[in-house]
């Protein structure tokens, strides 16, 4: 329990966030309007020198003042064979802390790519850590190819009035089970990073009382099975630092006017300043470039530089007991790698879980989950058969590069593809039998 100052100092903080925030319109406002006046295409002295400059200066500004939302998925179509294939979000499950969205692909256009029959569900879980689901974007648009989609979408917790209870790491843990339900016999399950001890808990109740929803596969991808090993920046926090500091000094009060007002938060703008402040420099010298590139007049880099932005810097807040449950359970205690992990009382098993098919996924060089942390899955799991499993270590990405971009595409899905394809047919072998 905190005491009243700490609270009052976790009021005051979120406060004087938003207040910045407001402060700070008139200046957005100024430079609104100049970006405006020096960008249009009416405006003869627009392609000087000084022109691009003041665009450029103003348009900057505008961009690091205003309020970054929640990202569109932007996917409409995907590409199937040749053939563009329409595709809606659908939502088919939700909570007040989470939705459940199934990629819906047209049936029409999907027998025109010649796809004709029913092709494996695949359930890709995704972070709470600060950022909201679409930073999986490029994952998804992958797994679309070949599958039929669902997404979890979590809540942002200043979202979500106090009414509404409690949000910690055993409701996450049951919100994957019944997720994992609405999709029906033996959905494939594709964790990616922080998800990986909640999905693999999820995964061990479900196999030992023998649900017939429970994964066929399992894909941890960057996940901190087990932050002991290699340990990095983020992990070194967490043991270096009691959990008396986590508990006063990254939990505040939501403000009014947000729904969720008097809730206890761990803030997206404090994960985002730690996240930025790791690498400071490597994004002070992005934005200067994307300066550079809209006096240029470089139209594509300034919109990719724009793109990725739009997604970094849109955060939301986790409640509380989820944040502190996850530092002390995942990072300072590491309860489920050594076998003390208990999920409403009861003993989570991993090594009782025999049929579900195992694939890790890591990056050579990633800084967040170290190489060797998500392998120890294949440990904790010593009741899956060797033909059921597979490890991967994928050269030359990061911590984003495992689950997105070129070598994402190229090179690690087509390999969870057929990882995924090599359970199924073990399935159809089996039904074949029976």
């Amino acid at each position: 329990m905190l005491c009243c100052g700490a609270q009052k100092g976790g009021l005051m903080l979120y406060t004087l966030y938003e207040a910045g925030y407001y402060a700070s319109t008139p200046l957005r406002l100024a430079a609104l309007a100049t970006r405006q006046f020096w960008g249009s295409p009416l405006n003869p002295a627009a392609d000087t020198e000084l022109g691009r400059r003041l665009f450029a200066t103003s348009d900057l500004i505008t961009n690091l003042t205003r309020r970054y939302g929640k990202p569109a998925w932007g996917i409409d179509q995907v590409e199937i064979g040749g053939q563009d294939v329409r595709v809606r979000p659908v939502s088919v499950w939700s909570s007040p802390w989470a939705k459940l969205t199934h990629f819906v692909r047209d049936m029409s256009d999907l027998r025109r790519a010649g796809r004709r029959e029913l092709e494996p569900a695949v359930l890709i879980v995704a972070p709470l850590s600060g950022h909201y689901a679409t930073l999986l974007r490029g994952t998804v648009q992958a797994f679309l190819q070949d599958h039929e989609v669902f997404v979890t979408e979590w809540a942002n917790a200043r979202d979500v009035p106090v009414l509404e209870g409690r949000f910690d790491l055993d409701d996450y843990i049951d919100h994957i089970r019944e997720m994992l339900r609405v999709l029906g016999p033996r959905p494939h399950v594709v964790a990616v990073c922080q998800p990986g001890p909640a999905v693999l808990a999820a995964a061990a109740l479900m196999s030992e009382d023998g649900e017939e929803s429970r994964p066929g596969s399992m894909t941890f991808m960057g996940s901190p099975i087990d932050a002991r090993l290699s340990p990095t920046v983020t992990n070194r926090l967490a043991e270096e630092r009691p959990f008396a500091w986590f508990e006063s000094n990254m939990v505040y009060t939501v403000p009014g006017p947000y729904p969720g007002m008097g809730r206890r938060v761990y803030p997206g703008f404090v994960q985002l300043a730690s996240f930025m402040s790791m690498n400071l420099e490597k994004h002070q010298e992005a934005h200067l470039r994307y300066l550079q590139h809209l006096m240029d007049g470089d139209g594509d880099s300034a919109d990719k530089h724009l793109e990725f932005y739009d997604e970094y810097l849109s955060v939301l807040d986790l409640t509380e007991e989820f944040y502190l449950q996850t530092v002390d359970v995942v990072f300072q205690r590491y309860l489920l790698p050594k076998g003390e992990f208990f999920h409403r009382g009861r003993h989570v098993r991993p090594d009782r879980i025999a049929d579900i098919g195992l694939m890790t996924v890591e990056g050579e060089n990633d800084d967040i989950s170290g190489i060797g942390q998500t392998q120890a899955a294949h440990d904790l799991c010593s009741g899956i058969p060797a033909e059921l499993k597979e490890d991967w270590v994928q050269p030359h990405v990061g911590h984003y590069g495992v689950f997105n971009g070129k070598r994402f595409r190229e090179e690690i899905y087509p390999r969870v593809r057929a990882f995924i394809r090599r359970i199924e047919e073990g399935f159809d072998r089996t039904r074949a039998a029976a």
